[in-house]
């Protein structure tokens, strides 16, 4: 018996690919990055036995999980003083609370070994031109200590005034010091989630991007990559800025582009900074500065879910290295990026269920690896609460 040459129209797997992969899905979570994964982990904790498959559609997690700049922080005075005009007091506590807890879970799952974690401090800088908003924050530093004291066990003085000792220029001569900021490596804790949730026998699938779903009998019919359909009985979103595919929500993507130096002899730089509101930040890596920031000179380019760079931000990015943070020190830039983040109108992110079987954690307004990890963790024990 023969049979002509045909062209299939559809993603080719062969039998095994298919029933080791993608067949007897229990949960599929769409996004691999530190919400999807740590979601993944704490399902896996509660169910030895589930089958659960990440998807991812790049190679690497395509948001902000390994494009971030590594600030395991919380809120510099700045940002905490203006999300009280948007926020109550009992919300921007809370928002700050979920913070600190959410690093203490992700310190606790992979070890300051594993995410290199540090605690330099951070600082926030004020320009020479914001004297009102430089006074203003130094003004209600008693009030935000006094206000988060509970969050961080009763520490009288989270923030406190520091003369310049970095050779700042164009800049106010005091800093705002926050001694409980730290920074970490965003590669390695990426890596050591990955290889938990190997460890832990979760299938995780790369350039497998999942372009559709709908309910179907009691779960989902999933299709990937346009073509490949497969189901599953629960499905997970974890995609942040580009949740909007899926799902009606107050969330926007958020493009933040970032560059580091080549190294820097002598780096006089250690901890992290924040610059204009937060808009801007960086710090020291590898004996380099890493910085990045600059979305709010054109909010309505930079509200996107295309990764890429623009001459607006790069070039005023460069200028501020050269002007302000390396004001006397000769650098050259090695490389460039952006990530894709989730923001929204509320700071608080939204972790619920939005139909029966169908769950989302999203909107981590930049505040990725401060909150991921719990939130991934609030995800597992909303869809375990509804199994």
């Amino acid at each position: 018996m023969e049979f002509g040459i045909f062209t299939l129209q559809f993603m080719e797997l062969s039998y095994w690919e298919h029933t080791t992969w993608l067949s007897g899905i229990d949960v599929a979570i769409i996004g691999s990055g530190i919400v999807g994964l740590s979601c993944a982990l704490a399902l896996r904790k509660r169910f030895p036995d589930k089958k659960i498959v990440v998807f991812e559609k790049g190679m690497l997690p395509s948001g902000a999980s390994t494009k971030n700049a590594g600030f395991a922080c919380f809120g510099s005075i700045s940002e905490i003083l203006e999300d009280l005009t948007t926020h109550s007091e009992e919300e921007v506590i809370q928002l700050v609370k979920s913070r600190v807890e959410g690093l203490q879970l992700l310190r606790k799952n992979l070890g300051d070994a594993q995410l290199a974690y540090q605690q330099l401090g951070g600082y926030e800088l004020f320009t020479e031109n914001d004297t009102e908003l430089f006074e203003k924050c130094i003004q209600n530093i008693p009030r935000i200590n006094n206000l988060l004291k509970n969050v961080f066990y009763n520490e009288k003085e989270v923030f406190s005034i520091k003369n310049d000792s970095f050779s700042f220029k164009n800049v106010q001569k005091q800093l705002i010091f926050n001694q409980l900021e730290g920074q970490l490596d965003t590669g390695k804790m990426m890596q050591g989630l990955l290889q938990k949730c190997s460890k832990k026998g979760v299938l995780l699938l790369n350039n497998a991007e999942i372009t559709s779903f709908s309910a179907k009998n009691d779960g989902f019919s999933l299709k990937m990559n346009n073509s490949l359909e497969f189901s599953a009985k629960k499905v997970c979103i974890a995609t942040n800025g580009f949740a909007k595919q899926f799902i009606e929500a107050d969330l926007q993507p958020a493009r933040a582009q970032v560059l580091v130096t080549k190294p820097i002899s002598n780096l006089h730089i250690k901890g992290t900074f924040h610059l204009d509101k937060g808009y801007y930040y960086f710090r020291n890596i590898h004996n380099r500065v890493l910085f990045g920031g600059g979305r709010n000179l054109d909010f309505k380019a930079e509200k996107t879910t295309a990764l890429g760079l623009t001459p607006l931000v790069q070039n005023k990015l460069e200028e501020i290295l050269r002007t302000t943070i390396l004001p006397n020190t000769p650098f050259e830039i090695d490389t460039r990026w952006s990530g894709i983040m989730g923001v929204g109108n509320k700071k608080k992110p939204i972790v619920k269920e939005v139909q029966p079987n169908l769950y989302c954690g999203v909107r981590l307004g930049g505040m990725g690896v401060a909150i991921g990890s719990a939130v991934g963790q609030q995800l597992a024990n909303l869809m375990v609460d509804n199994d």
